[in-house]
């Protein structure tokens, strides 16, 4: 090879990854495969002390209560936003749909290439909310909860595990990973202490047991 055709195509290499990159920013936020860094377990132990410890109640509940999925930015939906937040070189159409990635499932440590594989899992589920105090809050605070990309809320998980899940709190559900159980669990009471909702003992009791070991 000569050094002229090696320069040519470094060149050329240079610019298709800028390229590359400058679409990259126009596809939306930097993918982190995270949720936002929940508080500390000192933190969260102190924020658990404080909860309101009541016996759950889901009367009159329905998932169409809370108001899902709500537009973001753009054309982008909150389950859109947080495919492309969690994801990996993410690429997405003009009604922001994901159409190629890859998605890293923390809660069982599954990499998933196709987006219809991941749900975008409510850390504190809905139903947990309605029982632990949010059948007393409006529509629209229900709305906002549905919808929180700004506590460590909502993370793009394997679909069946999100199903498995379902609503159960951490008395009888954690991932299974075990070194994301302390992430979990700091953003489980950090979620429900910003939203001011209640715990009950067996819930409770889990969350002092889990925190302990963080």
């Amino acid at each position: 090879m000569s050094k002229v055709y090696a320069r040519r195509r470094v060149s050329i290499l240079a610019a298709l990854t800028g390229l590359i990159a400058s679409v990259g920013l126009f596809n939306g936020p930097t993918a982190s495969a995270a949720l936002p860094t929940p508080v500390s377990a000192a933190t969260a132990r102190s924020y658990l002390a404080t909860l309101t410890v009541a016996t759950e109640n889901r009367t009159g509940y329905s998932r169409d209560l809370f108001p899902t999925w709500i537009t973001i930015s753009g054309t982008c939906n909150t389950r859109e936003y947080i495919l492309k937040r969690d994801g990996s070189n993410v690429v997405t159409d003009s009604s922001c749909a994901a159409t190629s990635g890859s998605w890293y499932s923390p809660y069982d440590g599954a990499t998933w290439y196709a987006a219809s594989d991941v749900d975008i899992d409510h850390l504190v589920p809905l139903a947990e909310a309605w029982d632990s105090g949010a059948s007393k809050w409006t529509t629209s605070q229900r709305q906002a909860f549905a919808n929180d990309i700004t506590r460590p809320q909502l993370l793009a998980v394997t679909d069946n595990v999100n199903q498995a899940k379902g609503d159960q709190d951490p008395a009888t559900w954690v991932p299974s990973r075990s070194s994301y159980v302390c992430t979990y669990v700091r953003a489980w009471v950090q979620v429900k202490y910003y939203y001011d909702l209640s715990v009950d003992s067996a819930e409770k009791s889990a969350l002092q047991n889990y925190l302990a070991s963080c």
